[in-house]
């Protein structure tokens, strides 16, 4: 028997992410916790963020659903060291944790964050 599952449970995760992120934090390492997250290696840190900040949910890219979390422009760095890490957060919970392409901030500067996906596979 085939494995299925309704586009509206995968929604239901990823509206969650979307109505609930209110951080994005670019990170030195991976964090486990808010704290790691928002403190111990938060390089730089956007705030304010909205179900606005986000497109989607829509179709996957090859299957399943996705939601884009729109480019952030403009952040603040405010700690110097070697970004590796993205994270979402709630407001006092660590939502999402993705890598990114390990590149050098310095305290003062700016960072861009571009568009990215979160994307949940269709049950195959």
């Amino acid at each position: 028997m085939a494995k299925w599952q309704n586009d509206l449970m995968l929604d239901a995760a990823l509206d969650y992410i979307k109505n609930n992120t209110t951080q994005l934090c670019v990170c030195s390492a991976q964090p486990t916790t808010y704290a790691e997250a928002t403190a111990t290696y938060k390089l730089a840190l956007k705030t304010g963020l909205t179900s606005g900040s986000f497109t989607g949910p829509a179709n996957g890219d090859t299957n399943g659903r996705k939601v884009t979390i729109n480019q952030q422009a403009n952040i603040v760095v405010d700690s110097s060291g070697t970004a590796t890490h993205v994270a979402l957060c709630s407001g006092t919970v660590l939502l999402y944790i993705t890598t990114v392409t390990s590149q050098g901030l310095t305290a003062g500067n700016t960072v861009t964050i571009p568009a990215w996906d979160i994307e949940i596979a269709d049950a195959i």
